[in-house]
């Protein structure tokens, strides 16, 4: 019996997918301490972050409207 092409396998969940959302924060938190702790951490400074606050709020993405969209009527 041949099996259907469009009938999905599932994937076995390895690593960190396997792991509850708790236990992968808490690895992840580790990670951040152990870089602060060796100096390899980057350190925001207050312009730093306030440049990536302003380009979170911006739609990622978006392509400008060049004049030929506007020839043809497209909007986007």
């Amino acid at each position: 019996m041949q099996e259907n092409p469009k009938q999905e396998q599932q994937k076995s969940r390895r690593g960190f997918a396997a792991m509850s959302p708790e236990r992968q924060r808490e690895i992840a938190s580790q990670g951040g301490r152990a870089a602060h702790q060796q100096g390899v951490a980057h350190e925001w400074s207050t312009e730093e972050a306030r440049e990536a606050g302003k380009k979170g709020g911006q739609v990622s993405g978006k392509r400008k409207m060049t004049e030929k969209d506007e020839d043809r009527g497209l909007i986007l």
